[in-house]
């Protein structure tokens, strides 16, 4: 007989299957300016029916349309819609839930409007809510915040009507701004930060909102016809109900860039594209303090200037340059304790490598927290090798830019762009140049193939002699349908003092859908592949990894639980060089529950097996023996409700870890008692019993808080605690945006760490940086 738990689980399963709804596509039906026809989208029947809830419907023929109202003077945006010209423009409205119930009316509307003149599109949203203030949810002031946790309103802007591209800008109701720029509604520039400006009020029945975008800041084509017209959508995030819905409907598995869903916007009379140039100079100030046997004794003061420029030379055509680039202001690398046998992957935090990321940062991208794709992850340019080099001594450090250029054009037809970085030489590290080519052909409606290639140019010095290091790839992207893609990848590097040249490649089949979301991804890497300025988390490597997880919201489900997301997940990996299977993990997932309020819980069953060979990476460099190793490890994660005051996240995993026992828990706690004050206290707690003969804790330990007058005045602080290395890490910056894209930064950064031997004196650095930056757009 089967245990009673695995009864339970196959039980829920089946009730899942039973639950789930065959995808539909239908037309979603003639949506016109003034109403929304409903009944065109089929609402929620009975259960395990077809139904409007389930469906990936096709877009609408006729698309909504909103009309721009011109007006000649400039208004005051304060979100209070005083002038009396508001009132002349037409509303967008009667919103369409987007989720929970996909195509039913929004339960609270908003009203949408939209102004022009020769300067400024001016975007002015009423979010209406019988709860007024109440109903407000906005945990903290940072840009670019999590969609998750914030009450929002957004528009999405597609001045090329190709229902390709998409500008989108965002807001919460106290003004903090959120961008990005999309492609396909699969590539995501998530940090791109646009020159525009909002402000908004909140009143007892609702939020407003009020933007005023620069024509300089969007990109749309050159036409004869004086007036144009853009696909353009509007949505709104309502996160006291966790509801999402859009002013022209699209299917809830899918966002609100998907433009072929988009509505158009028409009348607009935007000034003729001309080249506009923005500068941004900036003057620094530092002093810089070491004390330790290793790092020295030393103090010096230090004044630096440069800057950026961008040139819009065409709608097309935009060329960056940077001049002793400076990156004070950027977040610092949070340590991470890694137990897996991957490299790990720190983000680009840095501005200028930032904008344009998703045209030049093709590739895997691995998603090892959700299993999609799973842990492997291949790019063959990262940035985060520009600007750092490797010393004689293993260690790394930053290293000044003198000099950057970037030029990128992007078309209906066709992406390609070029870079070109020179990195300083110092002690230890020569100079070097960077050099990364990109080509996109778009081909269809939402095909694409490409290629890139990369070219380091180590230079010689007195110490080090020097090389060339290239990578070349070859990739392409093509969806099959509105639920299912596939992306593949072909990669090789040549390296001038190395005989024998490498290669890598991937193929990975997506599927996504309001019921179901697979994948099976292929990949492999040699041992000699070596793409100096990309990145790969593990060589000499077959990786297979197929898995799904169902998406359920039958009405057996009790209320407060939204879906209902079993899934099953598989980690295959081979060493290519022997075709031995070093390392499997089934990763079964029985219970994973999505709660109306955002919250969640899931309950993971990982059997795993691992061989460990002579020269294989040991986690942690702890001294397991080679050999094979098979065990099971538990784990249960949860979460709460993101948007209120007080919220937590929490992991706990058990069970065998190769040749011993290892209890892993992660736990923060977020506590944002107004938006103007937000404290969140993490910690990570890694428990070993006999791991390669070791037994002992291992901890990690942050805490953030930050501190906001309003979105543009804001005093961020970050302290870390790892007991595996015995570092401490402070970082305070104060920012204040004095006008848009404009900013002064007071930075205190204090790094305190042991020496290479434990009884030695310990390590000491810090900076503190007072940096002034100002943005002049002609």
């Amino acid at each position: 007989m089967l245990p009673n738990f695995l009864v339970f689980f196959i039980s829920l399963f089946f009730l899942s299957i039973n639950g789930l709804a065959q995808p539909a596509v239908f037309n979603a039906g003639t949506v016109q300016k003034d109403s929304v026809q409903l009944d065109s989208i089929a609402n929620r029947t009975s259960a395990g029916a077809l139904s409007g809830q389930t469906a990936i419907f096709a877009p609408s023929k006729k698309r909504r349309i909103i009309y721009a109202t011109e007006v000649q003077d400039r208004l005051k945006i304060d979100g209070r819609l005083d002038e009396t010209i508001w009132q002349h423009a037409v509303p967008a409205q009667q919103f369409v839930q987007v989720d929970p119930k996909q195509g039913q009316a929004a339960t609270f509307d908003t009203e949408v409007r939209v102004l022009f003149n020769r300067h400024y599109l001016y975007i002015a949203a009423v979010n209406h809510d019988s709860l007024g203030r109440k109903a407000i949810r906005t945990p903290n002031f940072k840009r670019d915040f999590s969609s998750m946790a914030h009450d929002l309103f957004s528009v999405s802007i597609d001045g090329f009507n190709d229902q390709r591209n998409a500008m989108a800008f965002a807001t919460n109701p106290y003004g903090t701004q959120r961008d990005l720029l999309a492609f396909d509604d699969f590539l995501y520039d998530m940090d791109w930060d646009g020159l525009w400006k909002v402000r908004t009020s909140r009143t007892d029945s609702g939020w407003v909102a009020e933007m005023q975008i620069p024509w300089q800041t969007l990109r749309y084509a050159r036409s004869a016809d004086s007036v144009q017209t853009w696909g353009i959508n509007f949505s709104r995030n309502r996160r006291y109900s966790n509801e999402l819905s859009a002013w022209s409907p699209f299917p809830r598995a899918f966002t609100s860039t998907r433009m072929a869903y988009a509505g158009i916007i028409t009348g607009l009379k935007p000034p003729p594209p001309s080249p506009n140039i923005r500068i941004q100079p900036y003057v620094l100030l530092s002093d810089d303090r070491y004390r330790g046997t290793e790092v020295g004794n030393s103090q010096s003061t230090k004044v630096k200037v440069g800057g950026d420029a961008k040139w819009a030379i065409n709608p097309n055509t935009v060329l960056d340059l940077t001049l002793n680039t400076d990156f004070a202001q950027a977040d610092v690398d949070r340590q991470v304790n890694n137990l897996t046998r991957f490299s790990v992957l720190f983000p680009e935090r840095r501005a200028f490598f930032l904008e344009n990321a998703s045209l030049f940062g093709t590739g895997l991208p691995g998603n090892a927290n959700t299993g999609e794709g799973g842990s492997m992850v291949i790019k063959p340019f990262f940035s985060r090798t520009v600007g750092l080099a490797t010393l004689a001594d293993g260690t790394s450090a930053p290293v000044p830019i003198d000099v950057g250029a970037r030029l990128v054009y992007r078309s209906l037809s066709r992406n390609y762009g070029g870079m070109y970085i020179r990195q300083r030489g110092i002690d230890g590290s020569p100079a070097t140049d960077f050099a990364v080519g990109r080509y996109v052909e778009n081909v269809g409606k939402q095909n694409r193939i490409g290629g890139l290639i990369t070219f380091k140019n180590v230079h010689d010095n007195d110490s080090l002699h020097g090389h060339q290091n290239s990578t070349f790839a070859f990739d392409g992207f093509f969806r099959l349908g509105q639920s299912l893609s596939y992306s593949a990848m072909l990669m090789g590097s040549i390296t001038s003092t190395q005989a024998n040249q490498g290669t890598a490649g991937y193929s990975q089949f997506t599927y996504r859908s309001n019921q179901l979301v697979g994948w099976l991804t292929q990949s492999f890497v040699t041992k000699n592949f070596n793409p100096e300025m990309g990145f790969v988390s593990r060589s000499d490597v077959i990786s297979t990894t197929p898995g799904f997880y169902l998406v359920n919201r039958s009405s057996w489900l009790p209320k407060w639980v939204r879906n209902f997301e079993p899934g099953f997940f598989v980690e295959l990996y081979h060493k290519l060089s022997t075709g031995y299977l070093q390392e499997a993990q089934y990763n079964m997932n029985p219970i994973w529950l999505t709660f109306q309020n955002g919250g969640n819980i899931g309950l993971f069953v990982n059997p795993t097996f691992q061989r460990l060979d002579n020269g294989d990476y040991r986690p942690l460099s702890l001294s397991i023996e080679s050999g094979k190793y098979r065990y099971t490890r538990y784990s249960i994660m949860f979460s709460s409700d993101p948007s209120k005051k007080i919220s937590y996240q929490f992991m706990g995993e058990t069970g065998r870890y190769y040749d011993g026992q290892l209890n892993y828990g992660r736990a923060s706690l977020l506590v944002a008692p107004i938006p103007h004050a937000a404290f969140t206290m993490s910690a990570e707690v890694n428990e070993f019993n006999q791991v390669g003969g070791y037994t002992g804790t291992i901890k990690l330990y942050s805490v953030e808080s930050r501190l906001a007058m309003n979105p543009r005045l804001q005093l961020i602080s970050f302290y870390q605690r790892n007991t595996y290395t015995d570092k401490n890490v402070w970082n305070i910056r104060l920012a204040w945006e004095f006008q848009p894209l404009s900013f002064l930064y007071i930075v205190y950064n204090n790094g305190a760490y042991a020496g290479s031997i434990r009884s030695a004196d310990r390590q000491q650095e810090q900076h503190i940086i007072g940096k002034l930056s100002y943005l002049k757009q002609f």
